[in-house]
C-alpha cells in the first residue's frame, strides 16, 4: 500500500486499530452495521445457524447489481470456531448463495478456484483475476499478526464517471497514487475486521458494466501492521464465478472437500 492510501485510512480512523469504532464509520461510504452479520458460538455448535438465512443476507449485501448496498460483508464467527468448521460453513455458504442466485438471476455460482495461504505481505487496491463476475469467499482464522482491510467502490466511481468498471481500471490504475486518489471518495475500511476471530469476508469482484443484472464488483486491499515470520496468518480462500446454468465447476467436490479437511497451507510473498 502506498504512502498516500495508508495515510487515507489513518486520517480517517485517527489511529484506530482494526475493530475499534471511530471517526470512520462517519467518513466511509458504509458503516459498520451495513456489512457486519453476526453469527455466535452458540449457534454454531447447537447447529441453529440458518444457513438460508445467512446466505440471503450475504446475497443482499454482496451480490447488488446496482450501487445501493455494499458490495462486501463481514461475518463474525464464534471464537472458538476451529479451520475445518469455518471451511465447511464456507462451503454451505456457496450452496445456499448459488441457490438464491439460481432463483434471481437464472444464473449460477460455482467455484473455480480454492486453496489455503498465509499472507503477510501488505496489497494495493486490486480485484483478483477471474471470471467478469465473480466473488471471494475468504476464511480468515485467528492470527496475532495485526491487519486491516478495505475496500473501494470502483464500480460506482465508474458509474459517477459515466465510464465502466473495467476503464476505471484502465484510466486510473489504483497500483499508482493518482489512482489511489481518485478512488479515496469511494472507500471503506472494514473496522468491524477482527484478526484475532474467525470470520468470513465475502467480496464481490466482479468488472462487468452496469445493466441486464450484471454483479456490481469492489476493489480490496490489506495492510499488514506487524509481520510476525514466525506466526501464521492463513486465509482460506475460494472463488465463485457467476455462470450460465449447466457449467462445469473448476473445482470438483471432491478437491472442494478436500479444501475442508486438509492441514496443507502455501506461504503467499
Amino acid at each position: 500500500m502506498s504512502p498516500h492510501f495508508r495515510d487515507v485510512i489513518e486520517r480517517k480512523s485517527e489511529g484506530n486499530l482494526v475493530g475499534e469504532a471511530g471517526t470512520i464509520e462517519k467518513l466511509a461510504m458504509w458503516g459498520s452495521a451495513d456489512y457486519t452479520i453476526e453469527v455466535s458460538q452458540n449457534q454454531l455448535h447447537s447447529g441453529k445457524v440458518d444457513y438460508a438465512d445467512l446466505g440471503a443476507a450475504v446475497y443482499r449485501k454482496v451480490c447488488r447489481t446496482d450501487h445501493s448496498e455494499p458490495g462486501f460483508c463481514v461475518i463474525h464467527l464464534g471464537f472458538n470456531t476451529d479451520s475445518e468448521s469455518l471451511r465447511g460453513l464456507q462451503v454451505d455458504l456457496k450452496n445456499n448463495l448459488a441457490r438464491i442466485h439460481r432463483a434471481r438471476l437464472g444464473k449460477d455460482f460455482v467455484c473455480w478456484t480454492a486453496g489455503r495461504f498465509d499472507q503477510q505481505e501488505s496489497t494495493k487496491l486490486h480485484r483478483d483475476g477471474g471470471p467478469e463476475e465473480s466473488l471471494l469467499v475468504l476464511g480468515y482464522e485467528p492470527s496475532e499478526v495485526r491487519s486491516q482491510l478495505a475496500m473501494a467502490d470502483f464500480s460506482k466511481c465508474a458509474g459517477d464517471l459515466g465510464i465502466t468498471p473495467a476503464e476505471v481500471l484502465e484510466r486510473y490504475n489504483p497500483m499508482f497514487v493518482p489512482g489511489e486518489e481518485k478512488l479515496s471518495p469511494y472507500m471503506t475500511a472494514l473496522t468491524s475486521f477482527d484478526p484475532t476471530r474467525p470470520q468470513i469476508v465475502v467480496i464481490n469482484n466482479s468488472v462487468a458494466a452496469v445493466g441486464s443484472g450484471s454483479l456490481q464488483g469492489v476493489l480490496h486491499t490489506a495492510t499488514i501492521l506487524s509481520p510476525l515470520p514466525h506466526h501464521r496468518r492463513v486465509i482460506n480462500s475460494m472463488m465463485l464465478a457467476s455462470v450460465p446454468l449447466g457449467t462445469a465447476p473448476q473445482v470438483s467436490e471432491e478437491a472442494l472437500q478436500d479444501f475442508v479437511t486438509t492441514q496443507d497451507v502455501k506461504r503467499r510473498y
